[in-house]
């Protein structure tokens, strides 16, 4: 007989290191961390490059700027040190996905952009991070999925 996505029993929770069951909250946490790592993995598989959690978070912070940023500001924005932020742009600069730019107001100053192909590389990154959901999401049944949804949106504390 095939098994169905759908039928397959649930898990055995994780143990915590006493060797009793773990808490909800830490299962929770266990859950949703193994989760988006997995998709983030595959996608950066896929694509032949391997982007950090914060590379993402700095292209994406770019993408939704109305204009170029300095350091600081991105820094702040992504509540990172100062020379963390240096080092992000410095590797994402060598990939080619932002450059940075004189600051029109201020000579000494330098501002950072995202370039086209940091766009396309955050696009293609999108789009297998989304087909990687689809697939964790396709083990359940239609009515699973939005009960899912409904729940993390409470969680969330999203209407």
């Amino acid at each position: 007989m095939d098994a169905h996505p759908h039928d397959d029993a649930p898990a055995a929770a994780p143990t915590a290191g006493a060797g009793g069951p773990a808490s909800p909250s830490e299962e929770f946490l266990e859950l949703l961390h193994d989760v988006l790592r997995s998709v983030r993995r595959e996608a950066s598989t896929v694509l032949g490059h391997d982007i950090t959690p914060g590379q993402l978070r700095l292209l994406r912070t770019l993408d939704r700027c109305d204009r170029p940023r300095r350091l600081g500001e991105l820094a702040d924005v992504l509540d990172v040190a100062p020379r963390s932020i240096t080092s992000k742009v410095d590797q994402a600069e060598e990939d080619g996905w932002v450059r940075r730019v004189p600051d029109p107001a201020d000579r000494r100053a330098t501002l950072v952009e995202l370039t086209d192909a940091g766009r396309e590389q955050l696009a293609r990154l999108s789009d297998r991070r989304q087909e990687g959901a689809r697939a964790r999401l396709d083990v359940l049944a239609p009515q699973e999925q939005a009960q899912l949804l409904a729940l993390l949106r409470r969680v969330a504390h999203r209407p």
